[in-house]
């Protein structure tokens, strides 16, 4: 380990661009600031104004509904999240439309094409913006010619689109698609309270526009995991290290009133194994005030924006590099805070910090508390709201700033699918609406690669098999909230059937008086609950596969009644030769009839079936040009012991008609006595 005075010189140097606007509430508001709130941290803490709003228009799947009659949720798992827009006006689609005063802050699309996206503003018939939507994501096409701003993650051998660049608009905004501009989309905007006044977007920027942006861009090139703001009067750094031994904790007390603007660590580890221990043992406690509970709590690792263990990677807010680990996030207060880091693990842990804080830049009682919290299926959600797991629900005031994924996904195989929803002030259908998980977090297709930018990454990744681990910083386009706040996001795959578990750290702040539901949660379920599991889908439990991808699929958008449970197991990425087995459990002995009820899709192969190391019946085409569930198919009558037997399937090859994907689904298997 490095002495703690060289840990501090490797991380604060830093390059300061960016002015503090002080205390001044601002009605008016230029594009200049507009583009410094893509970096002012310090803005995130400010509570929201009544009719300040953030939300999103998309391409999600419009089956899915809220019923106000019944008060249920209709189809919440749709999935077909590509093609929805608002309306069609002759030839073009109406992919968004807002009124102001407001600002486009992220444009994202999975797979953006030649066709024209138009952005009209303020009633003008002519637009303000007309490109090819690919080219919003170029990084070299005017006005968007900023390629840590516009770019495509195809460059960092991703895919996925991302625009951050504000687009403001004093009365409304429309956006409207041609023919083969592509598919998926997702645009967030900001509504602002009536009377403010914002400019509306013009391609042709001013120089001092122009300048702006290209001075955060090239902030995001180069100095990334430096505090964007200058020096603050007054500002100090506490710095210290020592060995946190197991049991204890090692404190420091702030006195107010005073903000948190940067905290820096390192901690000693050992190899992978015992970093991922370190990383979830030593725990990050912050009390704002003398309050009952931290409104931070969470593992070390967890609260610098990956895991598990330490992955290199650098954001706007948070990173881990060679010199140590970074937070920057605003924290105010207004009396005193205390910063603990417990030692929950077996062992000794040698720790290195380094706190900045400074004076208030305006009143504590327009600031919010900064809350950080780390948890694992922390909220239930009703049946009919499923498969939405919920990352953040909270009550009060405040704004809600994105949220670090950690995945374990045993089985392999997407993880994911589920689109993000987030429910604001007590809203029944959500104003966000997603299109996929990968999609929130800004990259496309359950691509399997690593990518870092400034507000979102995947910065841990073992091929879709084992951990995953992304982030996505809500930063211009945080998400403010009167009363409550619900974020979710889908969680296809059931833990008792693939072992799947999601655990998230989820970042807002919140005004005093608000509700923090999160409780401490003990080191024994922080470890160990990423563990091979035996692999259940559709009901069965399967013993081997020599290839391909296992899982349940949900069947309602095919009229899942007609299978037993609404779904089955499902058989992709295999190829002919290759086999799985099932459990077959058979409670009493005896001559029995076995027969199976399969599924049939255009892209299913032919499959021979074997029990017990025998070929069962002839081989079954499951060609099929719509998706449809067989009639139970009988391969005869076996003298069957008591207990558990294997029925074996092999794919052997594909009908000349189908689509050769080889895919196999198994509903149910039937034993019938004689």
């Amino acid at each position: 380990m490095k002495a703690a005075s060289s840990l501090v010189r490797c991380l604060t140097v830093v390059c300061f661009v960016f002015p503090l606007h002080g205390a001044v509430a601002q009605d008016t508001l230029s594009y200049v600031d507009l583009v410094h709130r893509m970096v002012d941290l310090e803005q995130l803490a400010v509570r929201p104004a009544e009719g300040e709003t953030c939300a999103q228009w998309s391409s999600w799947d419009r089956s899915s509904q809220y019923d106000p009659e019944t008060g249920k949720y209709v189809h919440w798992d749709a999935n077909d999240d590509g093609p929805g827009f608002i309306r069609q006006e002759g030839d073009r689609i109406v992919m968004a439309e807002m009124e102001g005063p407001g600002c486009i802050w992220r444009i994202w699309s999975a797979r953006a094409e030649e066709g024209h996206v138009k952005i009209y503003l303020d009633g003008s018939d002519k637009p303000a913006v007309d490109l090819p939507f690919k080219n919003y994501f170029s990084g070299d096409t005017v006005p968007f010619n900023y390629p840590l701003l516009s770019y495509d993650l195809a460059a960092m051998g991703c895919r996925g689109q991302n625009l951050y660049y504000p687009i403001p608009y004093r009365k409304s905004c429309k956006v409207v698609a041609h023919p083969g501009w592509g598919r998926y989309y997702q645009f967030v905007y900001t509504t602002y309270p009536k009377g403010t006044a914002v400019p509306t977007f013009k391609a042709d920027l001013s120089e001092q526009e122009v300048d702006a942006l290209k001075r955060v861009d090239r902030f995001f090139a180069q100095n990334l995991g430096s505090d964007p703001a200058p020096p603050r009067e007054g500002q100090q750094s506490q710095r210290g290290e020592g060995t946190v031994r197991v049991g204890e904790t090692l404190s420091l007390d702030l006195q107010g009133p005073r903000a948190i603007t940067a905290i820096r660590c390192r901690m000693e580890r050992g190899d992978r194994e015992d970093e991922m221990a370190a990383a979830r043992d030593l725990v990050l406690r912050i009390t704002w005030d003398g309050q009952e509970k931290p409104a931070v709590w969470c593992p070390v690792g967890d609260f610098f924006g990956t895991a598990p263990g330490i992955n290199p990677y650098r954001s706007l807010t948070t990173g881990m590099t060679e010199s140590g680990a970074y937070a920057l996030w605003y924290m105010p207060f207004r009396e005193n805070a205390r910063i603990e880091v417990v030692n929950e693990g077996s062992k000794d842990r040698r720790f290195e910090y380094e706190i900045v804080h400074a004076p208030l830049s305006r009143p504590f009682d327009e600031l919010s508390y900064f809350h950080s919290k780390w948890h694992r299926d922390a909220h239930e959600v009703a049946a009919d709201r499923w498969p939405d797991w919920t990352m953040l629900r909270t009550q009060g005031r405040g704004r809600y700033c994105g949220v670090m994924l950690h995945v374990w996904n045993p089985q392999g195989g997407w993880w994911g699918e589920g689109d993000e929803k987030f429910f604001v002030d007590g809203e029944k259908f959500p104003s966000t609406f997603g299109t996929g998980s990968e999609d929130y977090f800004g990259y496309a297709w359950c691509h399997p690669g690593l990518f870092e930018r400034p507000y979102h990454g995947q910065t841990m990744t073992q091929k879709n098999q084992g951990h995953q681990s992304v982030f996505r910083w809500q930063v211009p386009d945080s998400v403010p909230f009167q009363q409550s706040f619900e974020a979710a996001i889908e969680k296809y795959y059931r833990t008792e059937e693939r072992g799947t578990e999601y655990a998230c750290t989820v970042n807002w702040y919140l005004a005093p008086g608000g509700d923090d539901p999160y409780e401490a949660v003990p080191a024994e379920k922080r470890r160990h609950y990423y563990v091979e599991r035996p692999l259940r889908a559709g009901g069965f439990d399967v013993l081997k596969k020599t290839g391909g991808n296992v899982q349940t699929q949900p069947l309602s958008h095919f009229g899942g009644d007609k299978w037993l449970n609404d779904d089955h197991l499902w058989w992709t990425g295999a190829k002919p030769g290759d086999r799985l087995v099932l459990a077959l459990n058979v409670k009493k002995a005896g001559r029995q009839e076995v027969c199976v009820v399969l599924t049939k899709a255009r892209d299913y192969g032919i499959v021979q079936f074997i029990l017990d190391g025998k070929k069962v019946g002839d081989a079954i085409d499951l060609y099929n040009p719509q998706v449809v569930p067989t009639e139970p198919i009988s391969f005869g009558v076996h003298d069957l012991s008591e207990g558990e037997h294997q029925l074996g399937v092999e794919i052997v090859g594909a009908n000349d008609k189908a689509v050769p994907s080889y895919m196999f689904g198994i509903d149910q298997v039937m034993l019938r006595g004689e």
